[in-house]
């Protein structure tokens, strides 16, 4: 049992308890390790999170997880420049693809998202959505999940941002995700040891 805490691995590091989960460990473990709460910049990779934590909503990380390589494959490698040209018939495509999540609203909203995206300069994706990250310095470091909000007043601030530029599926519990999986916050456990990497 645990009390929310770090959670000591089979391998003897402590982790974030949702790394460990039994039936998903090693997908979770991985993602936990190498990739969730390090910093992500470039416009094209930002896009490919926020169109990955958009098709979660409302689904479990890891559905999103397995399917990753097929969403890279159907949304041409989250290319902003290719998706935002993506017609009707491209969207009939995605919804007969059994390699992603088939949600209409949800494959109209990253082709939305796409076309909002490629609206903005080059490196203007990065340096808006960075812009919202709070200052490291005075944030507490979570002891356990309940330490760890589920909106933030930055992330609601991005939401409004995002929408106001034709930005969709961008609400500010999603963009809170987005903000804690590409390293705006480091949400991590105290204990856990990707908290120092992240």
């Amino acid at each position: 049992m645990t009390d929310g805490g770090a959670v000591l691995g089979p391998d003897g590091l402590s982790r974030c308890p949702w790394g460990l989960e039994a039936e998903s460990r090693a997908d979770y473990r991985a993602y936990h390790d190498t990739e969730w709460g390090r910093p992500v910049h470039g416009d094209d990779a930002l896009f490919e999170r926020i169109c990955l934590e958009a098709f979660q909503s409302g689904l479990s990380w890891l559905t999103i997880l397995r399917r990753r390589e097929g969403f890279r494959a159907a949304f041409a490698g989250f290319s902003i420049a290719k998706v935002a040209a993506f017609t009707d018939a491209d969207a009939e495509r995605l919804l007969a693809d059994p390699g992603i999540i088939r949600n209409r609203a949800k494959i109209a909203a990253a082709i939305a998202n796409a076309q909002a995206a490629s609206r903005l300069a080059p490196g203007e994706l990065d340096e808006l959505v960075w812009s919202y990250a709070p200052e490291a310095a005075g944030r507490p470091v979570p002891g356990t999940f309940a330490d760890v909000p589920a909106v933030t007043p930055e992330s609601t601030a991005l939401a409004k941002d995002l929408k106001k530029r034709g930005f969709r599926f961008v609400g500010p519990t999603t963009v809170y995700a987005l903000m804690q999986a590409c390293g705006l916050v480091n949400d991590h456990l105290a204990g856990c040891h990707a908290r120092d990497t992240a």
